[in-house]
């Protein structure tokens, strides 16, 4: 079943935020989203009914939106170096 099975995510474009319902998703404020790295999308993610903000957007499990983030050529990668 893997992490988070009820978990649902959803990228939205940054012009989007003021549509967000934050009582309705796991991110509590305009504060705690993380951008792209080209600045231009966040996500939110959720659990159980989809919320009506989000009704009709494309909604990833946990293991896709890991694959999302994780793709070093995507808008997502961040590379830490700790060295």
């Amino acid at each position: 079943m893997g992490v988070y099975p009820g978990r649902k995510y959803v990228i939205l474009p940054l012009s989007e935020v003021d549509t967000i319902d934050f009582n309705k998703v796991i991110e509590t404020s305009i504060n705690t989203l993380r951008h792209s790295t080209d600045d231009e999308y966040t996500f939110v993610k959720f659990e159980g009914e989809t919320p009506s903000f989000l009704e009709g957007k494309t909604q990833y499990t946990h293991t896709e939106i890991l694959e999302i983030l994780n793709n070093v050529n995507g808008i997502w990668y961040t590379y830490i170096n700790y060295q």
